[in-house]
Parts: structure tokens; C-alpha cells; sequence
């Protein structure tokens, strides 16, 4: 059974301290330590690499940083599970995003919060900001209009795109669905599948698990279980319900764990530990929503042979630094344009692969420290773009 014990205990005061002055800072890749260096760094140096750009534009690439950076942009309107906490707020939340860039893939990475959800807007602010940055990393952007909002930019930006909350999500909860099934010894596609909450994360766990061979998947929103017809769909969710619930369940979150192998968490709601008693046996919980997962990890081990979290203070942390850093470096590698289903799930089997090597139940997927984790992933994807 998997081990959910936490293994820290972190105090606000140790929080707080750690995040004093932001966690970012721009640093020279060069030291200014005479005149010389001075010159050649700024004026007049830097003069003639302005001239060589404006002769040929494509040089920028060479000679500054914009090819290599990503831009992690929010509108604070869904951050964590923590809602709409407005673009400020989530300051904090996208700092630690573009860290998680330069320490995992060393890519330099900028957060841009911006303090509009008005989505033509902020195509067009990136619009206008496109000389500066290689790529985009969306973030924390409330369902429906995060799906949009990542279509109406990968249209019109020739760069990379990924919103990594469904994405990124899609990405890591596919690979420890086949860790998983790998320790219990059964086959992906015969999984019974609860994804409860049908927002960006959810929506996108749905298409990708779809797109992997798992068929009995039921996924639950706010009013209950999603089905063809029901009142107050949305577009993306009236499409799933096509696709998904081929048992042809009604009702709520208790009618869809019935003798379920499977629940996914990304809904920020609470389960009661009666209904995860319904599930069937050894059954897999990835209770993901963060900071407070659906349901205690001490609860869930009682009835679940494998249970994962969002969090980094629990074994199984299903979370999107397992793939986004990677996938970025692997398509800015690859001067890719775009972000292709072909290299969201190369990123999927390279994470599986590592996992494979030291899998148990309490290591579905590998580390989030583990070294090997963003250069493998990052050639996985960069070998599939170059096939696309």
C-alpha cells in the first residue's frame, strides 16, 4: 500500500521568510568587472548588436536571451485551489513557476501577471510582447475561458503555447495511471476512471486518458456526474460528455465512485471517506487539487493500494514539474512552433520510463528532484517535434 505520511511539517513563519524579497532574481551571464566589460555589455558595444539585428532579425535569437526565455503569464482567476485570488496574489504562485524553468530545464523564465481577464485583451498585450520571450507558459486561468484563451494564442503567436494546468496535469496523471496499473498488475484500458472536477485540468485529464485507451472514464462537476443532454454544459464539457460515461451514470460523486478503480482529483471539493469506501479494491486515488487534496492521504491509504497528491510533502506527487520544464526545453530545442499531441505524450512515455525503473506504490512516477526526469523528457519531445 502506498505510504502517505507527510514528510515535513512546514510552519508559516518558515513560508513566509523564504518567499521575503520574491524568489527571483536577473543575474549577469557575464561578470562587469572593468571597463572593458562594461563597453562590450553596454554602451558602445551594445550598439553594433542592435545594427546586426535590425540587418537580420533572426540573429535575435543568437544574441539576446528571447529565443530561451518563457513567459509565465496569469490573470489570477483560478490559482492552485485557492480560486480567484486576482493576478497579484498569484505573484508568488508564478515566481516559483519560472524557478521551477531555470532550475529544472535552465531556461530563464519571467512572470507577466496581468490584471484583465478579458482574454482579447490579453492576446493582444502578448501580441505586442512577442519580441521578448520564446514561448508561453499559461497559467491559472478559470475554465471555460483558459480554453480559449490558449487556442486564440497558439493561433496567434509563433511560438510555443502550453496552458500547463490542464496540459502539464494531463501529462503527469497519464503517467502514474500506468505506474499504477503497472504495480497492480492490470491492463490501463480496463480502468473504471472518476475524474471529479471538469474545470481545465479535469477537461483536459479526460482527453488525453481518452486519447491513451481508457474508455470508462465519468467525470463529475459541480451539479454531478457529466452525460449527453444534461442542463448547463459547457461547450468542452458537452464534447466530453459524448465521449465519456459509457455506463450511462446520473446522480453525483456517489453513483460515479461506485466500484471505481480510479478517482482523480482536480476539483478543490472534499470526498467524504464513506464514498471513497465505495471504490473497488486496491483501488487508486490521486487526489491532486493543491494545497488541501480531496481527501487526506491518512484516509485514503485505508482504502487504496496507491494514492498520490499534488503536494511535494507526500510520496506520489502528481504534479506538472514532472513535464512542463521539459516539454518547454525540448520544444524551444527543437525551434518548434507549436505544442503537438505527438510531443505531450512523448513527454508522457519518458516519464513512465523513468518511473519503470524503481517502480512501487509509493513511487508511481519518479521524483520531482530526480535528475534524469526534465533531460529525458526534454529529448522525448524534442525528438517529436522534429518528426511532425
Amino acid at each position: 500500500m502506498s505510504k502517505a505520511i507527510a514528510t515535513t511539517e512546514l510552519t508559516d513563519e518558515e513560508i513566509l521568510e523564504f518567499h521575503r524579497g520574491g524568489k527571483l532574481v536577473v543575474a549577469n551571464s557575464a561578470p562587469l568587472l572593468d571597463p572593458r566589460a562594461l563597453s562590450i555589455s553596454y554602451t558602445p558595444g551594445v550598439a553594433r548588436v542592435s545594427q546586426a539585428i535590425a540587418r537580420q532579425p533572426e540573429s535575435a535569437a543568437e544574441y539576446t536571451w528571447a529565443s530561451r526565455l518563457v513567459a509565465v503569464v496569469t490573470d489570477g482567476t483560478a490559482v492552485l485551489g485557492l480560486g480567484d485570488v486576482g493576478a497579484l496574489a498569484a505573484l508568488p504562485v508564478m515566481e516559483g513557476k519560472a524557478g521551477l524553468f531555470r532550475s529544472f530545464a535552465d531556461l530563464n523564465a519571467i512572470p507577466l501577471v496581468l490584471d484583465t481577464t478579458d482574454n482579447a485583451e490579453i492576446v493582444r498585450i502578448l501580441e505586442r510582447l512577442r519580441p521578448s520571450f520564446g514561448a508561453v507558459s499559461l497559467e491559472d486561468v478559470a475554465a471555460p475561458r483558459c480554453f480559449e484563451l490558449e487556442q486564440r494564442l497558439i493561433r496567434a503567436l509563433d511560438c510555443p503555447v502550453m496552458h500547463d494546468d490542464q496540459h502539464g496535469t494531463a501529462i503527469v496523471t497519464l503517467a502514474g495511471l500506468h505506474g499504477a496499473a503497472s504495480v497492480l498488475g492490470t491492463a490501463l484500458n480496463r480502468l473504471r476512471v472518476v475524474i471529479l472536477g471538469a474545470g481545465a485540468a479535469g477537461i483536459a485529464c479526460g482527453r488525453l486518458l481518452l486519447a491513451a485507451g481508457i474508455s470508462d472514464i465519468t467525470l463529475v462537476d459541480s451539479r454531478g456526474i457529466i452525460y449527453p443532454g444534461r442542463a448547463q454544459l459547457t461547450t468542452d464539457k458537452a464534447e466530453l460528455a459524448r465521449r465519456t460515461n459509457p455506463r450511462g451514470l446520473r446522480g453525483g460523486i456517489a453513483e460515479a465512485l461506485r466500484n471505481a478503480n480510479v478517482l482523480i482529483g482536480v476539483s478543490s471539493s472534499r470526498v467524504p471517506e464513506e464514498l471513497v469506501a465505495t471504490m473497488s479494491p486496491d483501488a487508486v486515488i490521486f487526489a491532486l487539487s493543491n494545497p488541501e487534496p480531496e481527501i487526506e492521504p491518512e484516509l485514503a491509504v485505508r482504502y487504496a493500494a496507491v494514492v498520490g497528491t499534488g503536494r511535494s510533502d507526500y510520496p506520489n506527487q502528481i504534479n506538472n514539474v514532472l513535464a512542463s520544464p521539459g516539454i518547454f526545453r525540448g520544444a524551444l530545442d527543437a525551434g518548434a512552433k507549436r505544442i503537438t499531441d505527438a510531443m505531450k505524450l512523448a513527454a508522457t512515455d519518458a516519464i513512465v520510463a523513468i518511473a519503470a525503473e524503481d517502480l512501487a506504490a509509493h513511487r508511481v512516477v519518479p521524483s520531482a528532484l530526480d535528475p534524469r526526469v526534465t533531460p529525458a523528457v526534454a529529448a522525448a519531445v524534442a525528438a517529436a517535434a522534429g518528426t511532425n
